[in-house]
């Protein structure tokens, strides 16, 4: 059968929403996940030969996002291994957008060599060794977004509470109405304490009771369900978030 296209975006979302409501679906998967955890599955992942610390899969539903609003900017909390900095780079060359801010407290001399030896990509690539949380980190941020209401925001570094309700509290004022803001790693709340990976985070204490905390104080985001509908597996239940009103 032979569909226009409003139709098959429609079936999408359709089979996409029965999927999500399928509990024995979704309860194979988070098995699936947790099992494929103990091998540090996330970890398996790289764009233009450096790591990405995420599943392809919410990968893909951020490059939907950054196609759909057209960042200026991304700002990137927790820069790990610089894969997914060059990842938004390669889309801001296709798309437009002017710069990625990449933000850790580690960055090592020879990764801050690699992410910048891509020549048209990594001009767009701003590395700033700092604590996320910190008032100073801020002021470095807001001259370089020099107002923008175009900014996209993802938390991916320390995943304890205290942490990542702080980043929420910090970096929400950037993102405007029908931008996003993604608070990764909800998934923790959802998975047993991993005895092969020790963390100061687990079931508890995590990026999820962050934001369940954060939703309680703001009505300026809700999170998108029908990005994570489509996504069967995720490291960021209810963690895309659409900022709603400015």
């Amino acid at each position: 059968m032979m569909y226009t296209r409003e139709e098959f975006e429609n079936l999408r979302k359709q089979w996409a929403h029965e999927m999500a409501a399928q509990e024995d679906v979704q309860r194979e998967a988070l098995s699936l996940f947790v099992k494929a955890d103990r091998f540090n599955w996330i970890h398996q992942t790289s764009w233009l030969g450096e790591p990405i610390l995420q599943l392809p899969q919410d990968m893909f539903a951020l490059q939907e996002i950054i196609y759909k609003t057209k960042p200026d900017f991304i700002i990137e909390i927790g820069v790990a291994w610089g894969g997914s900095l060059l990842f938004y780079s390669t889309l801001m060359s296709i798309l437009g957008g002017k710069k990625i801010i990449g933000i850790d407290i580690y960055i090592p001399d020879d990764l801050r060599q690699r992410i910048y030896s891509y020549k048209g990509i990594s001009e767009r690539i701003v590395l700033l060794n700092a604590s996320s949380v910190e008032p100073s980190t801020i002021d470095l941020v807001k001259p370089i977004l020099d107002g923008s209401t175009h900014v996209l925001v993802v938390l991916d570094s320390n995943h304890t509470e205290d942490h990542v309700l702080k980043e929420l509290h910090l970096y929400s004022p950037f993102v405007k109405k029908g931008q996003y803001l993604v608070c990764s790693d909800t998934i923790i709340e959802k998975v047993p304490v991993q005895t092969h990976r020790p963390r100061a985070w687990g079931p508890g204490n995590n990026p999820m009771t962050a934001l369940k905390k954060f939703l309680q104080v703001t009505n300026r985001f809700e999170a998108d369900s029908e990005v994570e509908e489509k996504l069967l597996f995720t490291c960021n239940p209810s963690g895309y978030l659409r900022c709603i009103r400015d």
